[in-house]
Parts: structure tokens; C-alpha cells; sequence
């Protein structure tokens, strides 16, 4: 009798048993939740910087093709400089761009390009910058035009403003198709999902002001020797 009492006092009972099971199911539900809040927090991170990143590189794919811009203003067919703001904002002009470039390679050895920024739908209707390029004397095919470069997305705004030697001061619209404006000013903006998955949230806006080196070559200048 003496050795079951030992083997009795010795076992747990079904309250104890329930106890440490309660007591193991808080402990993982603790971790669940600091391993699920380090993921989120991971992500919110890896979202940010590659935001960022994808902001600086619109910026500096935008600078790059400004600052090689050229134009003859004798073939506004070809050269024109075209530009819209709003909602729908783009720019479109023709540059020397460098090998650099993006899709670059895709051009080969010919280099002098027009290139087209424009904003557009995108995924759940969000709004997207994208690039779309082809050579002066081809029309733009198909993979171009349905498959464009995006260089940023959830883009809440996209201006441009032009400087009028004129008015010798900014200008939200350039007729003039055959000239280049000596600066060129653009303004990203772009936005991130918050906790309802929209877009109302965004980061602080990027300005820059390019410096267009070239001028349009005048008509007159393109004749023979003479002519």
C-alpha cells in the first residue's frame, strides 16, 4: 500500500496537466505574435527602401535623358518636344542618351532615341510612371508600347514646369514643339498603401531642375552649304 501512495503522489492530476498546457499555448501565442510583428515591421522596411530606391532611379533615369536632350527644329516630326501636365502628365522628346540608359541594350548602337515618361493606370488602378522609347525614324513597337519600363508606381503627383526666357519666369505648358526650353523642372511624388490599402499616405515630394545643355538646331542651319 505504502509503494502505490508513492506511485500516486508521484503523477500529475488532469488540473495540472491543463494548467501547463494553458500556460504552453500563451507562451506560443506570445511568440507568434513578436515573430509575426518583427515580419511586419521587416516588410514595412524592405517596402520603404525599395520605394525609395525606385524613386531615386525615376528621378535619375529622368535627368539623365533631360540633360542629353536634342533637337532640330526644322523636323518637329521627328524632334518635337511634346509635353502635357494633369493627371495624365508626360514628356516626350528625343536625346543622345548614354549606354547606360536603360533598355539600352535593346537599341544596340544607335543611341539617339525618343523617349516618352508618361503617367498611367496601373494595378488596382493605381497610378504608374512609365518609359517607353523607340528610334527617331521607326514607329514603336508592340512589346514598347503594351509592355512599357514603370519607373515608379502609386505615383500620387507628376508635374512639369518649364522656364520661359520670355516671361523669365516658370511655365506650367511649352507649345513651342520645335525649341527646348532651357530648364526643365519635374516634381515626383509618390504614395504607399496604409492599413485600409490605400493610397492616401505619401512620401515627401522630389523637385529637381534640369539644365539643358543643347538648343534646337534652326532650320536654316540644316540646308546644304549654301542653300
Amino acid at each position: 500500500m505504502k509503494t502505490d501512495r508513492r506511485k500516486q503522489a508521484g503523477a500529475f492530476t488532469l488540473v495540472e496537466i491543463m494548467v501547463a498546457l494553458t500556460i504552453f499555448g500563451l507562451v506560443l501565442a506570445a511568440i507568434y505574435s513578436s515573430w509575426t510583428a518583427i515580419l511586419r515591421a521587416s516588410k514595412v522596411g524592405l517596402d520603404a527602401a525599395a520605394r525609395v530606391q525606385r524613386e531615386r532611379i525615376a528621378v535619375h533615369t529622368l535627368e539623365d535623358a533631360l540633360s542629353s536632350a536634342i533637337s532640330f527644329a526644322g523636323d518637329v516630326e521627328h524632334y518635337g518636344f511634346v509635353t502635357e501636365n494633369g493627371n495624365q502628365a508626360s514628356l516626350s522628346f528625343v536625346a543622345s542618351l548614354p549606354e547606360s540608359f536603360p533598355r539600352g541594350g535593346k537599341f544596340g548602337k544607335f543611341n539617339v532615341r525618343r523617349v516618352t515618361f508618361s503617367v498611367e493606370s496601373g494595378p488596382n488602378y493605381a497610378r504608374q510612371l512609365v518609359l517607353r522609347q523607340n528610334l527617331i525614324l521607326m514607329d514603336m513597337d508592340i512589346d514598347e508600347q503594351q509592355h512599357p519600363l514603370v519607373l515608379a508606381r502609386n505615383v500620387q503627383e507628376f508635374s512639369l514646369g518649364f522656364w520661359d526666357l520670355k516671361q523669365n519666369d516658370w511655365v506650367d505648358e511649352w507649345p513651342q514643339t520645335n525649341q527646348l526650353p532651357k530648364w526643365v523642372k519635374f516634381t515626383l511624388r509618390l504614395g504607399f498603401p496604409n492599413q485600409q490599402n490605400s493610397y492616401a499616405q505619401t512620401q515627401e515630394a522630389v523637385t529637381r531642375v534640369v539644365s539643358l545643355p543643347a538648343i534646337s538646331v534652326p532650320a536654316r542651319w540644316q540646308g546644304r552649304p549654301g542653300g
